[in-house]
């Protein structure tokens, strides 16, 4: 099953359960993958695709938690909190921490990288290999980490 069916779906079981920011969050996350539709000007967006504006989404969430917690607003925080756990849910396991470093370590020497310059080229390679198993804010900090 599609990742965009699914959500469809989940748009009526939650109607059903009367889950309301479960339904406003499958709402706008749909609007916002037929307009990706339609800005690729295709009928529906590829799973791969689909996963990208999730992943914009949750980040959209992340900087609204910090902007809000800086605020002193922990409600409207608590709440993009909620919301983004719940596109978290559309988005397939995340790699283990571990893993992860593994993988950056290993990528910085296959690339050869030994100073901070190199940064950019390892990420770009890094972020296309881990789509959607770890989200670039990750890959950053391991990356920083060994690369100085």
């Amino acid at each position: 099953m599609s990742l965009v069916t699914k959500i469809e779906q989940d748009i009526k079981s939650a109607m059903i359960a009367r889950d309301e920011v479960r339904l406003s969050v499958v709402r706008f996350l749909k609007s916002a993958l037929k307009y990706a539709a339609i800005e690729k000007k295709v009928e529906a967006v590829s799973d791969a695709e689909a996963q990208q504006v999730i992943q914009r989404q949750i980040k959209q969430r992340r900087e609204s938690i910090d902007q809000f917690t800086k605020g002193g607003r922990a409600d409207l925080a608590d709440k993009e909190s909620k919301e983004a756990l719940i596109l978290e849910s559309y988005l397939p396991q995340q790699m283990a921490d571990a893993d992860l470093e593994a993988l950056v370590q290993s990528e910085i020497k296959a690339q050869g990288a030994t100073s901070k310059k190199e940064f950019g080229k390892v990420m770009k390679v890094l972020t296309e290999k881990l789509a959607g198993q770890a989200d670039s804010r990750r890959i950053s900090e391991f990356l920083g980490k060994y690369l100085q």
